[in-house]
C-alpha cells in the first residue's frame, strides 16, 4: 500500500485501524467536540436520543467538551438570552469545564479560543457544529464542522458516524511574500483558482517554505478559509512552530504528537503558488472566489470597514492595522469597526497600544464576536450600502442586507482604504 496522508494517519489512529485508504467507511473517536450559540438546538437533539429509554441523557465524556459564546454576545434578544441560560444550565448538570461564556478574562471567538486555550492538539479528531471548524487544522489535527444531530450522536457516543476517508489536494506555496501581502492573499488566491467548489470533499494540505516560515496566526488563516472552496478540512503538517505556539502562548505541557504524511502519500492534485508573485488579493461580491488583485478593484466606494472575525482578529492583524493608522485619520466617509478575536487579543492589543492607535485614528472598537460577520448582532449594512471586511464570506445577505455589497480583503487593505473612503493598495 501507498504512504498516507495527514489526515489517513489521524483517522486511522482514531479508527484503531493500522491504514484506512481514500473512500473507506470509518467512525472515528473525537478528541474535541466544539459547539457555540447553537449548543442549545444539540442540546434538544442530544435529549431526543434518550427518549423512551431509562438512561439519563449524560455525554460520553464532558472534558472532550468545549462550548463557547460568540455569534450574539451579549444576547441581542430575549431568545437568544434564553437559549444562552439553557445552556449554561446544560453545562453545569453535565460538568462541562470548556465552558466559556461572555466574560472579559476567558471568552471571545470559538475558534481563537480553542486555539490560545491549547485545546487544539496535533493528531486529534475535532469536531465543530461551525463551519469555520476548519481552523483548527492549522496545528495539525484534522478538524471539520458538522450539524446539530451529527454532533448530539458525538455527545452520546464519542465518535462520529459515516465518515467517508476523503482524499487530499496538496498546496505548496513557496517563496517570500511582498510587503503588504500576507495569508489572506494567499488563501483568497487559492479559492479564486480552486472555486468555491473546486475542493468539494476534499482536505487541502498546506506546504512549502512559505508555510514553513508562517506563524500560526497565518496558518489559522488559510485553515479557517479553505473551506470557502468546499474543503472538508485545512490542515498543516505540526513542526516547531506548532510546538512552539502550543507551549508558549497555549501553556500546553503534554505530549505532542506531530503527525506529517508519509513520503509517499497520494495526492488527488498538487497545487502550486509563488508567493513572491503574490499582490493583494479581494474577493468581490457575492462569491467568495470572485477574486482580484487589489489594482482591479482599487477606487470602489465604500461605506464600512470591518476588520476582525475568526479570521483576522489575531494581534498580529491589529498591529497591521494600527501600524498603518497610527497618527493618521479615517476618512470621514467611512465608519469602521474592529472585532479582536478573543479578550485575550483585546487585552495584549490594549496593552501595545494598538487598540488606542486604532480609537485615535477613528475605528469603533467592539467586543470579540461574530455578530457583524454573519449579520446576526452589531454593524448590519443599508440598503445599496457597500462593505470591505476582513471576514470570511462575502454572499448576498451574509452581513445582514442582501441589498448591500461586501468585499473581502486582508488587514492591511482594509486600513489602507479606511484612509480614503475607497478600496486601496496598501503597497502605495
Amino acid at each position: 500500500m501507498s504512504g498516507m496522508t495527514i489526515t489517513q494517519k489521524i483517522l486511522a489512529r482514531a479508527t484503531g485501524r493500522a491504514s484506512v485508504a481514500v473512500g473507506d467507511i470509518v467512525e472515528p473517536a473525537v478528541d474535541l467536540a466544539m459547539s457555540h450559540e447553537n449548543a442549545a438546538l444539540v442540546m434538544n437533539q442530544f435529549e431526543e436520543i434518550f427518549k423512551g429509554t431509562s438512561l439519563t441523557p449524560t455525554v460520553w465524556d464532558p472534558s472532550k467538551i468545549a462550548i463557547v459564546f460568540d455569534h450574539r454576545v451579549p444576547a441581542e434578544s430575549s431568545k437568544t438570552a434564553t437559549n444562552q441560560k439553557k445552556v449554561r444550565e446544560f453545562v453545569r448538570a453535565q460538568r462541562i469545564a470548556r465552558f466559556h461564556d461572555v466574560r472579559g478574562d476567558e471568552g471571545g471567538i470559538c475558534h481563537q479560543v480553542l486555539a490560545e486555550s491549547g485545546y487544539d492538539r496535533p493528531g486529534s479528531v475535532i469536531v465543530g457544529t461551525d463551519s469555520h471548524t476548519t481552523t483548527h487544522g492549522a496545528l495539525g489535527a484534522f478538524a471539520f464542522g458538522i450539524g446539530a444531530t451529527e454532533m448530539a450522536a458525538v455527545w452520546a457516543l464519542g465518535r462520529v458516524l459515516n465518515v467517508e476517508v476523503p482524499a487530499t489536494i496538496k498546496v505548496v506555496v513557496s517563496g517570500d511574500l511582498a510587503p503588504w501581502v500576507g495569508p489572506k492573499d494567499i488563501i483568497l488566491s487559492l479559492i479564486g483558482r480552486l472555486t468555491a467548489e473546486g475542493a468539494n470533499f476534499r482536505v487541502i494540505e498546506f506546504h512549502g517554505d512559505t508555510i514553513e516560515w508562517m506563524n500560526t496566526s497565518g496558518r489559522l488563516v488559510l485553515c479557517n478559509m479553505a473551506v470557502e472552496a468546499g474543503a472538508t478540512s485545512g490542515i498543516v503538517p505540526a513542526d516547531d512552530e506548532t510546538v512552539r505556539f502550543l507551549r508558549s502562548e497555549a501553556a500546553v505541557t503534554g505530549e505532542l504528537d506531530l503527525v506529517c504524511a508519509d513520503p509517499g502519500a497520494e495526492y488527488e492534485e498538487v497545487v502550486e503558488i509563488n508567493a513572491a508573485t503574490l499582490a493583494p488579493q479581494v474577493a468581490c461580491p457575492h462569491s467568495v472566489d470572485h477574486v482580484q488583485p487589489v489594482t482591479a478593484v482599487e477606487g470602489r466606494r465604500i461605506h464600512q470597514i470591518v476588520i476582525g472575525s475568526c479570521t483576522n482578529g489575531r494581534l498580529d492583524d491589529l498591529e497591521t492595522a494600527a501600524r498603518i493608522l497610527r497618527g493618521r485619520r479615517v476618512s470621514r466617509d467611512v465608519r469602521m469597526l474592529v472585532f479582536p478575536a478573543s479578550w485575550r487579543v483585546y487585552r495584549e492589543a490594549m496593552e501595545r497600544g494598538y487598540l488606542a492607535d486604532l480609537v485615535e485614528a477613528g475605528a469603533v472598537v467592539m467586543n470579540p464576536g461574530c455578530g457583524c460577520c454573519l449579520g446576526i448582532h452589531q454593524g448590519a449594512l443599508g440598503d445599496g450600502e457597500v462593505a470591505l471586511s476582513t471576514t470570511n464570506r462575502n454572499f448576498k445577505g451574509r452581513m445582514g442586507n442582501p441589498n448591500a455589497e461586501v468585499y473581502l480583503c486582508s488587514p492591511a487593505v482594509a486600513a489602507a482604504s479606511a484612509l480614503t473612503g475607497t478600496i486601496s493598495d496598501p503597497r502605495y
